[in-house]
């Protein structure tokens, strides 16, 4: 078992009014998967990335990932965590601007103190099909190609989880199709993806699906 979280309560206070953002979510991941976590606005879902993702803790449950009860880590813990185990993919791509895609890859490499970066980050961009296109910056690439060289920069550190959220939100329907094969690929090698979206064709797109509303999980736990 890779991911188990017991009954995670988060809350959030707004004026005089509390929030329920999660209300008792229990949810199961196995190692190798291929999940999509898909709701509406207001459903949960970013709120669960977030704690699977260790940006952020529950106020009650619990969450062990790997063997490793993490509910309560302080935030110092949590980034060790977030930087060997979990890899991002954000929407927005969340490149720098002025620097090569193999620069952008090689980033998670130097916070983790890591030795030989280029070599670790032209390997990462080859395996998502950019090896002729690391010297470019972001601006010179399509939308498909900043998107994959976000993937590569999640793959770079080869963590244990690929998180995704809404990955193909700011991509054409060819370009999407494109980035979703790639995730099915990369899940054939033993990936474990979590896919959060809105989509139910990108959800479909996964081996199982975890739905939410409500702050509730309803279906596919």
């Amino acid at each position: 078992m890779l991911i188990q979280t017991q009954d995670l309560i988060k809350i959030y206070h707004m004026g005089d009014a509390e929030v329920r953002a999660l209300d008792g979510v229990s949810i199961t991941i196995e190692q190798g998967e291929m999940v999509g976590v898909i709701g509406t606005s207001g459903s949960g879902k970013t709120t669960l990335m977030n704690i699977l993702g260790c940006l952020d803790r529950p106020d009650s449950g619990s969450y062990v990932l790997a063997g490793e009860d993490v509910s309560r880590h302080n935030k110092d813990k949590l980034a060790h965590i977030r930087n060997k185990r979990i890899g991002f993919i954000f929407q927005s791509f969340n490149l720098l601007p002025r620097i090569s895609a193999q620069q952008n890859v090689e980033l998670p490499l130097q916070y983790a103190g890591k030795s030989d970066t280029h070599h670790l980050a032209a390997k990462a961009l080859e395996a998502v099909g950019l090896g002729d296109r690391m010297h470019h910056e972001p601006a010179q690439l399509s939308g498909g190609q900043r998107q994959r060289v976000a993937v590569a920069r999640a793959l770079v550190n080869d963590p244990d989880i690929l998180l995704a959220d809404e990955p193909t939100g700011n991509l054409d329907s060819r370009t999407s199709d494109e980035i979703l094969c790639l995730f099915e690929d990369l899940n054939k090698q033993g990936r474990t993806i979590i896919v959060v979206t809105h989509d139910p064709e990108v959800a479909g797109r996964c081996g199982r699906t975890i739905r939410m509303k409500d702050g509730r999980v309803f279906n596919g736990v």
